[in-house]
């Protein structure tokens, strides 16, 4: 079952997804953020393209698990895409998503001048490797 990930940020956002079988992931697409109605559009037609059955949403914790300003706008995200798919929608702890992408980068050799830019595809990929490695 192939599973979306998204990385939702102020600019960007950030997909990513899995095999068929739930072991790997790869960054997918950036899009840029617009407005919570048509970003949840888009991720429901990239979704439906790629014939995903489930979507997690990236939300980022305090260190008591509650949500913070940003996570709080990942749960209303999340809800604004309920209302564009039939497919599941699951928030999922994103902390440190984007670190962890940089130092993937970083781990692979590739230069300096070019990490720089948006990370959020690799950052969502890091973001549903998580997940999967949590539900096996």
């Amino acid at each position: 079952m192939k599973i979306l990930a998204v990385d939702p940020g102020q600019k960007n956002i950030g997909v990513a997804i899995s095999d068929e079988l739930g072991i790997s992931t790869k960054p997918l697409t950036i899009i840029k953020h617009i407005k919570r109605e048509i970003d949840a559009a888009q991720i429901a037609v990239i979704a439906a393209e790629n014939n995903a059955k489930l979507i997690i949403i990236g939300q980022s914790l305090n260190e008591d698990g509650k949500p913070t300003f940003e996570g709080r706008r990942s749960a209303r995200f999340a809800k604004a895409l309920r209302a564009q798919t039939d497919l599941p929608v699951k928030l999922w702890d994103e902390s440190y998503s984007t670190q962890d992408a940089r130092q993937s980068y970083i781990n692979m050799g590739v230069p300096r001048k070019k990490r720089r830019g948006h990370l959020d595809d690799v950052a969502a990929a890091v973001i549903l490797q998580s997940y999967l490695e949590n539900i096996k």
